[in-house]
């Protein structure tokens, strides 16, 4: 058994090449190999967002505080609120984050496939977040 310590985990703030605006990063699990699971603890403040991207085996997020916004691209805006589970199936380009007057925090689960979590893409655009739901 490993146990972390509430408060001895590293807040990192999300680079701006996968972000746009305010966001803390806690990095929750980061499992030893054979497993492969991987989850943070995501603060986005008001207006911040993920870039468009992708998981190679898909991602979970429980929203636990807080009013955000999600997009698959080609999909509408879906608005997230605490306690939903959104699951992205695996390769579906979507991008998610805080409204533009309200943070949200969600808890975002991924499994790396030969060590990859994520592919980043593309900012998403002003006019794209602001399309809102």
């Amino acid at each position: 058994m490993q146990i972390t310590r509430t408060g001895s985990r590293s807040i990192t703030k999300g680079s701006a090449d996968y972000f746009s605006g305010s966001v803390n990063v806690e990095p929750l699990v980061q499992a030893t190999p054979p497993a492969t699971v991987r989850a943070a603890n995501v603060t986005f403040e008001p207006g911040a967002r993920t870039a468009w991207h992708t998981h190679p085996l898909g991602q979970t997020l429980i929203i636990t505080s807080g009013l955000g916004w999600a997009q698959c691209v080609g999909g509408p805006v879906e608005e997230l609120r605490p306690g939903d589970v959104v699951w992205f199936a695996p390769g579906e380009k979507h991008w998610h984050g805080a409204t533009q007057k309200s943070a949200m925090t969600h808890i975002a689960i991924q499994e790396a496939l030969n060590g990859e979590v994520v592919t980043w893409m593309e900012q998403v655009s002003d006019e794209q977040y602001r399309a809102g739901p």
